[in-house]
Parts: structure tokens; C-alpha cells; sequence
């Protein structure tokens, strides 16, 4: 089954990367995370957590609107933001999307000031965005998404009073939890911070994959 209605530009580049499949996952979610509702993905391989993030989240915000970012994505470290920043921009090519990456080695001033500009996706360590949010004022009643990528590891390192306060703070928005595998962290943590959540989970990676 084709990803139905996929933004034409998120498909343009998509396929220009070589991308000309889905991973069933994505496949079986899209239509649920287009529709808006809390959704945790199982994905083992972590390229293809990066890809459900990147497709979710450019397919739901479309185009550049406002000032104050619309999603907000958690990676755990420096290398995974640059790298979840890397796999935005390629897909986010053909879109005016504006994509911003934050982590705790970056100028905290200067990041200040870039996003005071205008940004739409927000890419950050889980100590740089509790901090930034807690004292920089953000408008949150403009963020239609919450993403944590390998949530299981987030959750792991510790890190889930620092997203319970966020997610706490947010409020009422979209909430996409990407982890490599279920845990009984994970799923009180979801029963936390979702009021419903639909569960996919990758069995055979790219075997069963469809046309995008």
C-alpha cells in the first residue's frame, strides 16, 4: 500500500535519496501520526527511526508558519543531533521548513537568536531544551509535535524527569515515541504522557516494505 497523500515535496526527495520504499512500520502508522494521534513506533534499526521521524514530522508540518518551532525533537546526544538534523535537511530539501539544531556544546546565546528569527523543527539534547524552555519564554501553544528518538536509551540515561517536565510544560500536542525496543520504563512513561497510544512495531524491517 502507498503512503496515501504523502507531500509531493517530502516524496521528491525522498526518492532523489534513493529512497523509493517505506519500511512497513511507516507504512501502517503513517495514516494514524497524519491524523494526529499519540503514536510510539518499535524500530530496531536506527536509520530507519531517523527516516519515521524526518517523514512525521515534515509531513505534518508542510511548510514554514509562525516564528516559534511546531516540533520539538530529543535526541540523546551530540552526534544524534547532528545526524537527525543531516536526515531533516536532506528530506526537508524541497519544503521551506526551517530546521534547527541545539546541543549543549552549541552558543547558547547564539542559538537563542537564530531561533528568535523563526524556525519550524527544533532538534536538541534532552539538558539543552529543558534549560532553553525553562528560561528563553518559547511559545509551546504553537508546537503540533513532540518527538523522542530511541526514547528506550533517553529513558535509560535517566532523562525522564527532565521529559516529564517538558512534556508537562507543552501540555496538550502530538506526541511520537521512536524506541528500539519495549521496555517497562517505556511503557509507564507512555502511560504518563499519553492519554491514547497506538503501538506499531517493525517485524521485518525493509522485507515487507511498499512503494512510497
Amino acid at each position: 500500500m502507498n503512503l496515501k497523500k504523502i507531500n509531493p515535496h517530502l516524496k521528491q526527495a525522498l526518492v532523489e535519496n534513493g529512497l523509493t520504499v517505506a519500511p512497513t512500520v511507516i507504512n501502517d502508522a503513517f495514516g494514524t501520526i497524519k491524523s494526529g494521534n499519540d503514536v510510539v513506533l518499535v524500530i530496531e534499526n536506527q536509520e530507519e527511526r531517523e527516516l519515521a521521524i524526518a517523514i512525521s514530522v515534515i509531513q505534518r508540518l508542510e511548510k514554514a508558519v509562525l516564528l516559534s518551532p511546531r516540533a520539538l525533537v530529543i535526541v540523546e546526544d551530540k552526534p544524534q543531533a547532528l545526524q537527525m538534523e543531516s536526515v531533516f535537511k536532506k528530506l526537508a530539501k524541497y519544503t521551506d521548513l526551517r530546521i534547527f539544531m541545539t546541543h549543549d556544546k552549541t552558543d547558547l546565546d547564539e542559538d537563542k537568536n537564530q531561533i528568535s528569527i523563526g524556525i519550524d523543527v527544533l532538534i536538541g539534547t534532552p539538558e539543552r531544551l529543558s534549560f532553553m524552555f525553562g528560561n528563553a519564554g518559547f511559545d509551546v501553544n504553537q508546537l503540533k509535535m513532540l518527538v523522542l528518538n530511541n526514547t528506550d536509551e533517553l529513558l535509560r540515561l535517566r532523562h525522564d524527569s527532565r521529559m516529564y517536565r517538558l512534556s508537562e510544560s507543552i501540555g496538550k500536542t502530538q506526541r511520537l515515541y521512536i524506541t528500539e525496543k519495549e521496555t517497562e520504563r517505556l511503557e509507564i512513561f507512555v502511560d504518563k504522557t499519553m492519554l491514547d497510544s497506538y503501538w506499531f512495531a517493525n517485524e521485518d524491517d525493509f522485507e515487507d516494505a511498499e512503494d512510497i
